[in-house]
């Protein structure tokens, strides 16, 4: 028996990224699969074989409506999120506004509308940040935009515990990602900017969509059915050592 046989899952952001390769990777483990992202043909090329929705997680009325036809679910991933780099004083208030918008406002949407679709012994799962956990320089506005995500799954886990259904976030470090590769590509010098992202951390390399996808099935599963409102970084030992 494949561990999520029977179970049915949502996945955000399933289009690339991190998102992605937990879609394929609970596929791969008997799930079926509901893929939320805003390119059809990026969540197809995902899992063909899954179904997909169209949605755009930070729209209130969108997902609501969403939410009218959405079956009842045993899980989400909630992985879409944005990265913008820059200062308090240095970023606009549109970029700041963006951030919140869709790293925060979309999860919570998401919880908000869904909420009353998870089963009982359902299990959510954030993406949140290790820059939430810990400021480093030139990511004001997402570091704060994760940071509220770590709360929400704490208030979801208070929440949502009488009904026995569990809700943790997890907080990568670098992970070589689409949206890293952005990054890089933007700097101006990105073999440099590549190596210092790779040193970061006392494993001194960035991790793989593989390794942190690996962690959120674990707290998917009915293995860590105790485990609920945590926040777990996952980033090669950065947050113990800074």
């Amino acid at each position: 028996m494949k561990p999520f046989a029977g179970k049915r899952l949502l996945v955000t952001g399933a289009g690339s990224g991190i998102g992605r390769t937990c879609a394929r990777m609970l596929a791969e483990q008997g799930a079926t699969l509901l893929l939320v992202g805003r390119r059809l043909d990026a969540l197809k090329e995902t899992l063909p074989q899954a179904s997909h929705a169209i949605l755009d997680h930070n729209d209130d009325e969108a997902v609501a409506k969403f939410a009218t036809s959405c079956k009842a679910l045993d899980g989400m991933v909630l992985a879409a999120g944005a990265l913008a780099t820059g200062s308090v004083e240095g970023t606009s208030i549109d970029t700041f506004d963006l951030m919140i918008s869709v790293n925060l406002r979309g999860p919570w949407l998401m919880c908000h509308h869904l909420g009353d679709h998870l089963k009982p012994g359902s299990s959510v799962v954030l993406m949140g940040s290790n820059v939430g956990i810990r400021a480093i320089p030139d990511t004001a506005a997402y570091s704060v935009a994760k940071a509220g995500v770590h709360m929400l799954a704490q208030v979801l886990a208070l929440e949502w515990a009488g009904r026995n259904v569990r809700c943790n976030a997890i907080a990568p470090g670098p992970v070589h990602t689409p949206m890293v590769d952005v990054r890089l590509k933007a700097a101006p010098d990105p073999a440099a900017a590549l190596a210092a992202l790779s040193k970061v951390n006392p494993m001194k390399r960035m991790g793989t969509e593989e390794e942190v996808a690996g962690l959120v099935l674990h707290l998917l599963g009915d293995e860590s059915g105790w485990t609920t409102g945590t926040i777990i970084p996952i980033d090669g030992g950065a947050t113990a050592a800074f």
